[in-house]
């Protein structure tokens, strides 16, 4: 039977470097381990891969192609407030979508977008119950 175990993003990186430091300093991720060329980072089960790909254009060079992301978590406010302090790239404010999420947006330095969404639906569904 078919199952979905984990997934890792990939992102080409001009920097490696800074890239890495920002997920890590800014985003809170972890280094799971390193080899030539490649960071392998992760936020509790969001992992991501870096790649240093120097001659490749910026993400923020592809404007709506620069998403690479949704993550589905709990506790979008506590991480929102976080990612306040530490000064990440937040390019959409945090707010409850019609759709039954509460979202926010941030970016990297080179402007990968990622998205992340709590479900609010169930919230208010368990509380009307």
């Amino acid at each position: 039977m078919f199952a979905v175990k984990a997934t890792q993003h990939v992102l080409a990186a001009k920097d490696l470097a800074q890239t890495e430091r920002y997920f890590l300093d800014v985003l809170g991720f972890t280094v799971r381990f390193r080899v030539e060329g490649w960071s392998f980072i992760s936020l509790g089960d969001f992992h991501v891969m870096l790649g240093h790909c120097p001659d490749e254009k910026l993400a923020c060079a592809t404007p709506e192609h620069s998403y690479f992301a949704y993550v589905n978590c709990v506790g979008i406010d506590e991480i929102y407030s976080d990612y306040q302090q530490r000064e990440a790239i937040i390019f959409q404010a945090i707010s409850d979508k019609p759709w039954g999420m509460r979202e926010f947006g941030v970016a990297t330095p080179e402007g990968h977008r990622m998205m992340f969404g709590e479900d609010i639906g169930s919230t208010a569904m368990e509380m009307d119950g």
